[in-house]
């Protein structure tokens, strides 16, 4: 049987998916991911889509497990992880192609972060006005 293990990261939301072979059963801590909010589980259809649209259909279950961050983090990096396993366990560069094609942003993870707090400082950029007068 063969195993997979990809991970994703969003912000601090870091995902782990275990891909087997199977017949197309995702889950998120131990959820299924229709249970989601809808535009939640439209995230995570996305690359279900993109598959079954390039090689006809889905045989493997996903097992995903995500810590860390807010809500919607965790659903963006739970995304990658899947989208990077799902690659890693068909081998085919048709399906990478069509997933970059689609949006970069399902392989390649968004390394923005938050800006820290200046000294003396409440905030990261904009200083306060000072009138000399």
């Amino acid at each position: 049987m063969i195993k997979i293990i990809s991970s994703g990261k969003r912000k601090t939301s870091i995902a782990r998916a275990i891909i087997t072979e199977g017949n197309g059963d995702v889950r998120i801590n131990n959820i299924p991911f229709t249970n989601l909010q809808t535009f939640d589980r439209l995230k995570i259809e996305e690359p279900l889509e993109i598959t079954k649209g390039v090689l006809g259909k889905i045989e493997f279950n996903a097992e995903i497990k995500v810590r860390g961050g807010g809500e919607k983090g965790q659903i963006e990096a739970a995304r990658i992880a899947l989208a990077k396993g799902i690659i890693e366990f068909t081998k085919s560069k048709k399906l990478r192609d069509a997933f970059l094609e689609y949006d970069r942003n399902l392989l390649v993870a968004d390394v923005r972060r938050k800006e820290p707090y200046k000294p003396n400082d409440s905030k990261a950029r904009k200083k306060r006005q000072s009138s000399k007068r």
